[in-house]
């Protein structure tokens, strides 16, 4: 599924890989990719791809979950789908409460106790991740983990799910999609090697003169 995956964000440009052209982060960091997974909402079969990976994923990861929460704002449209293929309840976070009506943070019933699966559009550093299972932790749903359809894999994001005793499971990586784009000729196949020193670092910008 990870290679069915990583050639339909690639198909459609979602996941896109310029490694010779980088792109540059709101951080002023210099990245050899860009992902936009909003698009996968306008791409019909790559779409169906993903919202019967989701659900396969919490089906057999996560066979206990009662409730999916998306996240703020990329995790709602794709929990809504998988909760509608699974036939299961559905809500999301908010990335802050409302400072109106009733001030919600989380959006739709949430039962304290709840066995609850967030799904995730994207896992870069995972802070956006790991703040909605703790909003949902705080108001005393039973976290099972996170269903995402893609993951840089990059150090930090591993380590602040690791300290959060947050469990993961993505759809598609950076290896894998790096892979494809190689197999297709999208990149060269030592720009391979250049993408993963990135993803290892991405404050250190030796990987753009291919430094080792």
């Amino acid at each position: 599924m990870k290679r069915e995956i990583a050639e339909g964000l690639l198909s459609i440009e979602a996941v896109f890989l310029r490694p010779d052209e980088p792109f540059t982060w709101a951080s002023g960091i210099k990245s050899p990719i860009y992902c936009d997974n909003r698009l996968t909402l306008t791409a019909p079969a790559v779409r169906t791809m993903i919202e019967e990976g989701l659900a396969e994923v919490v089906r057999t990861e996560y066979p206990e979950c009662q409730v999916l929460m998306g996240t703020s704002t990329a995790g709602i449209a794709h929990a809504a789908i998988t909760g509608h293929i699974l036939n299961m309840p559905m809500g999301y976070v908010r990335g802050s409460a409302k400072d109106h009506g009733r001030t919600n943070r989380i959006e739709g019933r949430l039962e304290k106790g709840q066995k609850v699966v967030v799904i995730e559009d994207l896992i870069s550093t995972a802070g956006s991740a790991v703040d909605t299972v703790e909003a949902l932790r705080e108001a005393g749903a039973e976290v099972l983990g996170i269903a995402s359809i893609f993951t840089y894999g990059m150090k930090k994001g591993l380590e602040r799910l690791s300290e959060h005793n947050v469990r993961n499971v993505s759809l598609c990586d950076l290896d894998t999609l790096a892979e494809a784009a190689a197999e297709t000729g999208r990149i060269a196949r030592e720009d391979i090697e250049r993408i993963l020193k990135f993803r290892d670092n991405p404050s250190d910008e030796g990987w753009m003169k291919g430094d080792k």
